[in-house]
């Protein structure tokens, strides 16, 4: 869902990510924390000490934030499960766990995981302000942060998925019913509920005067209802192109283009006439790479003349292409992993078809208008 993001290094060899969004609520939490509940709360204060506690209160709450995510990620990895990387957004933190779990045992505990280590942290916090000997500024930190921890820890197990606590959820009914895909629907309309609920409240807030935190609920609960909807599709498409090989969906006829064309001649002759924004790059009937409008993006405008496509583009070793014979739902797992629309089917060395998102959308349609 976040890809994007700028890397801020790497913890038990996850990669941490920063999304833009981050960068705004950090700004609000820090302005909210030092222009208003530490000025409010110790008035002896002086505005530079506000300021500072207020900085790094927020940087230890983000800081408590990754530590909720890196929990999962850990959990999941002990189990098994390949981590993408951890990305801090407007709402949070996000794990980027590839596969879903095997067994409903594995999804409680990788659940859980973040709300008693947000718990933990609360408690850890509140100890601290217990300390007589600690500093007023200490005190002050430790006191906020350890109610925003267990806030987010009980925030986090409310049972609407695809929060811990619907995650939870999920695990209990899947145990229940040996159905994933069940288990899924449920929790999924369950988060859709809870979604309409923050959406319904938040307009209240609104309409009585609060409108901050109105917009914000209201904010918060139409990510949720998206997000439930958008696990339940994922999960669903997978079991449908589950059992079906790549052979069936792949498209042998795309538009390949050479290593020495100019990336002029690539934007004007390929990608504003086809409106595609991946394509092959093949020599002398062999795949050598991937080029992107990403790529294309690189390179300055009045340079498109003189370089080319070999470049910008994605050499061969470094494109996670598929086989014939790979499984669809493998296929649809690699296009969100990559974040791109289209990966190349590849036999010896040599480009034999492509399969894009669309083409397996189109798989899905057809056969199910057939009644397969």
């Amino acid at each position: 869902m976040f890809k994007s993001g700028i890397p801020i290094g790497k913890a038990f060899g996850i990669s941490l990510r920063l999304h833009f969004s981050w960068f705004i609520v950090f700004a609000l939490v820090t302005f909210s924390l030092a222009g208003s509940y530490f000025p409010v709360t110790y008035p002896g204060w002086s505005r530079a000490t506000s300021i500072v506690v207020g900085l790094v209160t927020s940087l230890l709450f983000f800081g408590s934030v990754l530590a909720h995510e890196l929990a999962h990620s850990l959990v999941a990895q002990a189990a098994g499960l390949p981590i993408q990387s951890i990305t801090l957004f407007i709402f949070g933190g996000v794990s980027e766990i590839s596969e879903e779990p095997k067994q409903p045992g594995v999804e409680f505990r990788m659940a859980l995981a973040g709300p008693l280590t947000s718990f933990a942290l609360g408690g850890l916090f509140f100890g601290i302000r217990a300390l007589e000997w600690m500093p007023q500024e200490v005190v002050a930190a430790a006191f906020w942060l350890g109610w925003i921890n267990l806030s987010l820890g009980i925030f986090n197990l409310i049972p609407g998925f695809p929060l811990d606590g619907g995650r939870v959820l999920r695990s209990i009914l899947w145990s229940r019913s040996n159905s994933l895909r069940s288990a899924t629907r449920t929790a999924s309309n369950v988060g859709r509920a809870v979604g309409y609920i923050f959406i319904f409240v938040g307009v209240i807030f609104v309409f009585t005067g609060n409108w901050f935190s109105g917009l914000w609920l209201a904010f918060i609960g139409w990510f949720l209802e998206n997000a439930a909807v958008g696990s339940y599709r994922q999960l669903a498409l997978q079991d449908m192109l589950r059992g079906h090989t790549v052979k069936e969906a792949m498209v042998r006829e795309f538009p390949a283009v050479p290593p020495d064309m100019t990336v002029e001649e690539l934007v004007g002759s390929r990608i504003l006439t086809t409106g595609r924004r991946y394509f092959p790059v093949v020599s002398d009937d062999h795949f050598v790479g991937m080029v992107s409008l990403r790529g294309v993006r690189s390179v300055p405008r009045e340079l498109w003349r003189t370089r080319t496509v070999r470049e910008i583009m994605t050499p061969a070793d470094a494109v996670k292409g598929v086989r014939e014979r790979d499984d669809l739902s493998n296929v649809l797992k690699l296009l969100a992993e990559e974040d791109v629309s289209l990966v190349p089917v590849t036999a010896d060395g040599h480009i034999v078809g492509v399969v894009a998102r669309e083409n397996l959308l189109s798989f899905i349609s057809v056969r199910a208008e057939l009644g397969m």
